[in-house]
């Protein structure tokens, strides 16, 4: 049997099953909207875990990490910087969004905003802002997984169509099984995950150098300078590096799906819990980059960054290996956009559809718009992922640069009552006007900042100014206020 043949077999099966799995969860469960966007509010600690993993733990780490590694050097440690911050940031305030959850029976970032501030301008505006830089992130997966298909197969299939398939087989299980389908695939994607980073992070290096740190040793001695910042760049340095930890450890659960997810757990001390213990999944992270680093002496000159781990996985190991781990980046690509979609979905019909255009539409007709908006919205991020060619790390900084300018809202929302929605939402438009204006015009970074960090100070800064001038009425945000202890 041809290497091809074998390495596709196997990461079809992998593939398929993950898919049951995901088709699988909506057996004994009412597909409602409560069900199908925060799984009825009951998730334990393991399918918090597992859901939260998933979302965490994507194509960006499979490939989009070491792909840095190899074509950027020095400046990918921000990974490992954000990481830990990130969940300390989640530690205190997940719990909080949790009980404003459900005492308010929020199930979308955007219903938090309408129940906190009650501007139906704001909602809508954060619903619309959530979206548009979520297809980024959807648009990231989908261009993970063609590429694992495309190598994988020794280039017998082209990405194009391995992404179409992809976009078909997501779009189902989250059209029939939402949020808790992506918590069951995410059970066969993260015991691949771990397996895949620990063995090949450390089977490579030994492979080669003998170690890691004679990896390390050799590199330093072919490369120095791809070892320390601002490593294969011009600009990304210290500066960027600082600017770029802080504002995605604190934008990171503002992804509307992460800010979803923790709707979908029994407790608030299971999200604390989680906080806990998540980063110990965190090794994937430098193992990712381990390999990432071996491929640049070991397969210099790739055209793409993003290619090094499956081309040195492929030169070092045989088909079917190379099956195991093409099958688990495939499922790592296929989980997040699955609840990705299912976020940006939720959010169209139930924060922009409904509140501005039909106002008399029931929980029901909301579940049907948004189970449509799963194809619309998979189909957008499809053509992007094939008309696109922007490195899966760059697709990712973008994103968050957006996402994180609805951190002011949600922690002062959650911590003060003199807020007003006015100052958010006045905050949300500059924050997002300059990371459109900085990206759009190359001046990412700027100075040396990031633009996402940059756009988020002078957020904050119109949030307090605009709040001390209007600040809102006490009366107001009482209600809400049992939430922010």
């Amino acid at each position: 049997m041809s290497p091809t043949l074998v390495a596709l077999s196997i990461i079809s099966a992998i593939v398929a099953i993950g898919s049951l799995a995901g088709f699988s969860a909506r057996f004994y469960h009412k597909m409602d909207l409560e069900q199908w966007t925060v799984g009825g509010r009951g998730f334990g600690t393991i399918l918090v875990w597992l859901l939260m993993a998933g979302e965490i733990y994507t194509t960006f780490t499979f490939l989009g990490a070491s792909g840095w590694a190899y074509s950027r050097g020095g400046p990918v440690l921000y990974i490992l910087g954000y990481g830990p911050l990130m969940y300390v940031v989640s530690y205190y305030v997940l719990p909080q969004v949790w009980e404003a959850g459900r005492r308010h029976n929020l199930q979308t970032l955007g219903d938090f905003f309408q129940s906190r501030y009650g501007r139906t301008y704001l909602s809508s505006f954060v619903a619309l802002v959530g979206m548009v830089f979520l297809l980024p992130y959807v648009q990231l997966q989908l261009t993970g997984l063609g590429i694992i298909v495309e190598v994988a197969s020794y280039g017998a299939i082209h990405r194009t169509p391995a992404i179409i398939i992809a976009f078909a087989i997501v779009a189902g299980f989250v059209f029939v099984s939402g949020v808790r389908g992506v918590a069951w695939a995410s059970v066969i994607k993260d015991f691949l995950l771990l397996f895949a980073a620990l063995f090949i992070g450390i089977a490579i290096p030994y492979i080669y150098f003998g170690g890691i740190g004679r990896m390390f040793a050799a590199l330093a001695h072919a490369k120095p300078e791809h070892l320390v910042m601002p490593g294969a760049t011009k600009s990304l340095g210290h500066t960027w590096y600082v600017s770029s930890v802080l504002m995605t450890a604190l934008g990171f659960f503002m992804w509307p799906h992460n800010f979803a997810a923790s709707f979908t757990a029994r407790s608030g001390k299971i999200l604390r819990r989680n906080a806990v213990f998540m980063p110990l999944y965190g090794i994937t992270m430098p193992l990712m980059i381990f390999v990432g680093l071996t491929a640049v002496l070991i397969v210099p000159n790739l055209n793409n960054g993003d290619l090094a781990l499956l081309t040195i996985v492929r030169k070092t190991f045989p088909a079917w290996f190379l099956g195991v781990i093409g099958g688990a980046g495939a499922l790592t690509a296929m989980v997040p956009a699955a609840i990705q979609i299912l976020a940006a979905a939720a959010l169209f019909s139930k924060n922009i559809c409904r509140p501005i255009l039909a106002p008399r539409m029931t929980d029901r007709h909301v579940a049907a718009l948004a189970k449509i908006m799963v194809l619309v919205l998979t189909s957008g991020a499809l053509y992007l992922a094939i008309h696109s060619s922007v490195s899966l790390v760059s697709l990712l900084m973008m994103g968050y640069a957006g996402v994180a300018q609805f951190f002011p809202g949600v922690l002062l929302g959650l911590f003060s009552k003199r807020v007003s929605g006015s100052g958010v939402f006045a905050g949300i438009v500059c924050g997002v006007a300059v990371v459109a204006f900085l990206v759009l015009t190359n001046r990412d970074p700027w100075m040396g900042w990031n633009a996402g960090f940059i756009a988020l100070c002078i957020n904050l800064m119109v949030v307090c100014v605009i709040s001390s001038v209007r600040p809102a009425h006490i009366g107001d945000a009482n209600a809400f206020s049992a939430t922010a202890r």
